[in-house]
């Protein structure tokens, strides 16, 4: 019985197939890794203003050190399938384990740094004398989970590039589950307060990394892959790594710099800033879903050597990034009555608010591409490109941010920056993928 033949809509198909497969399951952990901070705060929050502020604090802190370090998923996705793609499972596995050891290492340094320094983390983020008690205890005490989080950071990679996104998904779920019961137990039932929060969640991410940790371990004895540190393997993911961190530096200085910016506006114009970014980063975890996708296939296919099926997959998770653009972008605008209201019901923070909607939601086709272009080069592992694009567009987008109180412009035309912003990533990751240079074939880049 002879096969048929490959036409483009069957190879669109495919590619449907694959991207849904992987981005739904990746989507939803995506959502679940914030539920740990929002349960924090609804447990912490019956205790107290002080120490809800001081989680605020505190939480903040935490997540920027673990977002830093958030190449520790994105290269190890990347290497991991190519190496799938090439056929040499065991490879990808000790791939791997190269960016767990490389966690670990991390996470003690992070320790080291964070234990001593935790008052004055706190005082810096301009603390309170009654909320930095609580801030500096929840710091220290959850500063113990940080290897944990930064080996689920690279044990996800690790499993996304063996195309298996399913895993991190139930992790993710026992994970929130888990969180939540230990927040009430120790927070009310043993009376630790905003120490058993912090207890809580340390706890948890340990268990996420042992079981992580159990799975890799099966799969590598499966495969006889060696689960040894490899001091030449963990220098060659740090090396890849360090592209992806100048570019995550890059995009936090752009989002630190437009909320500073918000800040000297006004308090209206703040807090409107405030429901805008939330807003903003829950649509990043749909297209982000796909992106992570992209990183997968892309992979995948360039370690096969297959040239023509990686650009037909890019092909393919842009228009998906296009559609899943203009989609979102049509839910802010109907959804907007619906949304504004469960966040204020101030007059001077609305208005504002209205209207800078609507330039997110006219963003949303241009957000699609950046995503999922970012994922196709971060797949190809094209780290180098995607540091210079996004400190370039830093460079640009500073001065406009920065011109925006001294002309008299008010919170939409500090959103219009960051549309400028984000289409200026859209230029630059564009004329790479149109180059091709980005296609480098085999195990390895």
């Amino acid at each position: 019985m002879t096969q048929a033949p490959a036409t483009p809509r069957r190879i669109a198909r495919r590619h449907d197939r694959e991207i849904i497969a992987l981005a739904v399951p990746a989507f939803g952990s995506l959502v679940a890794e914030p539920l740990f901070v929002m349960v924090d705060s609804a447990v912490i929050g019956h205790l107290g203003t002080s120490q809800l502020a001081g989680l605020g604090i505190a939480a903040g802190l935490l997540t920027t050190a673990v977002s830093v370090f958030v190449f520790l998923a994105y290269a190890t996705t990347a290497a991991v399938a190519r190496r799938v793609g090439a056929g040499d499972l065991p490879a990808a596995i000790r791939q791997g384990m190269d960016g767990i050891w490389l966690a670990l290492l991390l996470g003690a340094a992070v320790i080291a740094a964070v234990l001593p320094t935790a008052p004055w983390l706190v005082e810096a983020f301009g603390a309170s004398g009654t909320a930095a008690p609580y801030a500096t205890t929840y710091l220290r005490i959850s500063a113990l989970g940080i290897p944990a989080m930064l080996m689920v950071l690279a044990a996800t990679g690790l499993l996304r590039g063996l195309q298996d996104t399913r895993t991190p998904l139930y992790v993710a779920i026992g994970g929130f589950s888990a969180n939540a019961a230990l927040n009430v137990g120790l927070v009310y039932g043993a009376g630790l307060g905003i120490a058993g929060s912090a207890w809580g969640t340390v706890i948890a991410q340990c268990g996420m990394a042992t079981v992580y940790l159990t799975v890799v371990v099966r799969g590598a004895r499966r495969h006889g892959a060696s689960l040894r540190p490899d001091a030449a393997g963990i220098r060659a993911s740090a090396q890849a790594g360090v592209p992806l961190l100048v570019r995550t530096l890059s995009l936090r200085a752009v989002l630190m710099i437009a909320t500073a910016i918000a800040a000297r506006l006004g308090d209206a114009e703040v807090a409107a800033h405030q429901i805008v970014i939330t807003l903003w980063n829950l649509l990043a975890f749909a297209l982000d879903a796909i992106a992570i996708a992209g990183q997968a296939i892309i992979g995948r296919y360039l370690g096969a050597g297959d040239r023509a099926g990686a650009r037909a997959a890019c092909r393919r998770m842009v228009q998906w990034g296009i559609a899943a653009g203009l989609v979102l972008g049509l839910l802010v605008v109907l959804s907007r009555p619906l949304f504004i209201p469960l966040f204020t019901s101030d007059p001077a923070v609305r208005d504002p608010l209205l209207t800078t909607l609507l330039v997110v939601a006219v963003t949303q086709p241009v957000s699609g591409v950046v995503f999922i272009l970012d994922g196709v080069l971060m797949g190809a592992g094209d780290g180098p490109y995607l540091a210079w694009a996004m400190v370039l567009t830093l460079a640009l987008f500073a001065p406009a941010a920065l011109a925006v109180p001294a002309f008299g412009g008010g919170l939409v035309t500090l959103w219009w920056t960051m549309a400028l912003m984000m289409t200026v990533r859209m230029v630059t990751l564009l004329l790479r993928t149109r180059s091709g240079r980005w296609i480098v074939t085999g195990a390895s880049r």
